[in-house]
């Protein structure tokens, strides 16, 4: 990434692509303040879903942060953004350990180390979440003293179901306060 100033990297949940609504409107709202997006994949196949809930996070936290670190050692630019979604909001632990500044949609704030990592972090971060997803913490994500965008009602996706025009404003809600975020960097 020779020459560049900005990157922000999209970092995928773990059935959700940097092509897909979230990370999608992410990467237009940082492009659209003069950063470079780089999409992130999985290179290998992800832990399989166990049954204790604890245990695959961990899995998955420490998969997201193995392949996620030398994908932030390859960066030469000054300045880094992460955004993660779900699974990829792991990430925020190499943000935290880099002083790198993140957006994580629908994080795993319950029964998982993400806590104490944001709890870590010296960069600004917007969390993203809804009220119907039973991995958000809406005290949890309130307790950091940082931007907060909670979707009432909403799932895992961010999203209404069975009301596609509720989602979508819940869509557009969240890319304002994205924009707003990522203005402020």
């Amino acid at each position: 990434m020779s020459g560049v100033d900005r990157a922000a990297l999209l970092i995928p949940g773990a059935g959700y692509s940097a092509d897909r609504p979230l990370l999608h409107f992410a990467a237009a709202v940082f492009e659209r303040h003069g950063w470079t997006t780089v999409p992130v994949s999985w290179p290998s196949p992800l832990p399989p879903r166990s049954s204790d809930l604890v245990a695959w996070f961990q899995q998955l936290r420490s998969y997201a942060v193995r392949h996620v670190e030398p994908l932030l050692d390859e960066q030469t630019a000054p300045r880094i953004a992460l955004v993660g979604k779900s699974m990829g909001s792991f990430a925020a632990a190499p943000a935290a350990d880099r002083g790198l500044p993140g957006i994580w949609l629908t994080p795993a704030l319950r029964d998982t180390e993400l806590a104490p990592d944001l709890r870590r972090a010296t960069a600004p971060f917007l969390l993203a979440g809804g009220t119907a997803d039973r991995i958000w913490d809406s005290a949890v994500a309130h307790s950091f003293g940082q931007p907060v965008f909670e979707a009432s009602c909403a799932d895992h996706g961010l999203e209404i179901p069975g009301d596609p025009l509720a989602s979508i404003d819940i869509l557009r809600d969240l890319t304002v306060a994205m924009d707003d975020f990522v203005r402020h960097l």
